[in-house]
C-alpha cells in the first residue's frame, strides 16, 4: 500500500474536530493491539476526539476476538467493530468502514505498521494550515507539499523491504504515474485521482514505510493484476 491517508501536531493542532479511522484486518491478531495502543496514544497526547473503525474480514486467526477485548478495554465509542463475513478485498473495506464514519475527518491505514500513526500529527498540521480537502503519506520526498514551515520534517523512505517489495512498489508507481499521475493501489489511486479531477486539494507529508512485524504481506498476485485493471480503468474513464 502506497498512501496513508489522511489528516493530522500538538500546539498548534485545533482540537475541536473528531477523527475517524478505518482499520481493515486479515490475520492481524498480533498487531492490532499494538497499533491500536499506539493510535490511542498519538490522539490522547495530541486531546483529539477520535474513533476506529475495524472492518475484520473473517479472520481465521482469531483477530475479531482480539478486537473485542481490545473494545472492552477502550470503550465501544471508541473502538467501533463492523466485521464482513469474508475476505472481500482493501478498497471495499474503507468503503464499508465509511458507513459508520462519525467523525469531522477520516483516516484509512494499514494495522500492519506499514503506517505508522507517528505521523498522524504532521497531516493534521499541514491540512489545517492550508484547510486542504486531502492528505496523504508518500515515500518519495523530503518536504511537504505544500510547504510546511515546521522543524522536524523527516525525508520519506521505506525500511525493511525486500528488493521483491522495491520492485513491485517501483513498478506500480511507474505505472500509475506513465498512465496517470498518482500512486498506490487501486482505491486510494482511485480516490487520489478522481478528487484531483474534481478540484479537490490534496497534500502530501513524508512517511517511511516499514515491512510488518508479524503475519504475512496481503501483497500477492491478485492484487498486482488488480492494480493494473484499476490503472486502466481509471485512464479510459476519468
Amino acid at each position: 500500500m502506497s498512501v496513508a491517508i489522511q489528516m493530522p501536531n500538538t500546539s498548534a493542532i485545533d482540537s475541536g474536530h473528531k477523527y475517524s479511522v478505518i482499520l481493515p484486518t486479515y490475520n492481524e491478531r498480533k498487531n492490532l493491539p499494538v497499533i491500536i495502543w499506539l493510535l490511542a496514544q498519538t490522539f490522547d497526547t495530541n486531546y483529539l476526539d477520535w474513533e476506529i473503525i475495524i472492518v475484520d474480514d473473517a479472520s481465521p486467526d482469531g483477530t475479531l476476538e482480539i478486537a473485542k477485548q481490545l473494545q472492552a478495554v477502550y470503550g465501544e465509542n471508541r473502538i467501533i467493530l463492523k466485521p464482513r463475513a469474508g475476505k472481500l478485498g482493501l478498497g471495499t473495506a474503507y468503503i464499508h468502514g465509511l458507513n459508520f464514519c462519525t467523525g469531522d475527518f477520516v483516516i484509512i491505514m494499514d494495522a500492519d505498521f506499514s503506517h505508522h500513526p507517528k505521523f498522524i500529527p504532521k497531516f493534521i498540521k499541514l491540512q489545517q494550515t492550508h484547510n486542504l480537502d486531502i492528505v496523504t503519506g508518500t515515500r518519495y520526498s523530503s518536504h511537504t507539499t505544500p510547504n510546511l514551515q515546521e522543524a522536524g520534517i523527516i525525508p520519506g523512505g521505506v525500511y525493511g523491504w525486500d528488493l521483491k517489495r522495491k520492485l513491485v512498489s517501483r513498478g506500480a508507481n511507474f505505472l500509475a504515474d506513465t498512465v496517470l499521475d498518482p500512486g498506490g493501489y487501486v482505491f486510494q489511486m482511485e480516490m487520489m485521482v478522481r478528487a484531483r479531477a474534481l478540484g479537490y486539494t490534496v497534500g502530501e507529508v513524508p512517511i517511511t514505510f516499514v515491512d510488518r512485524i508479524y503475519g504475512e504481506s496481503k501483497l500477492g498476485a491478485d492484487e498486482i493484476v488488480g492494480y493494473a485493471k484499476g490503472v486502466w480503468a481509471l485512464f479510459t474513464g476519468v
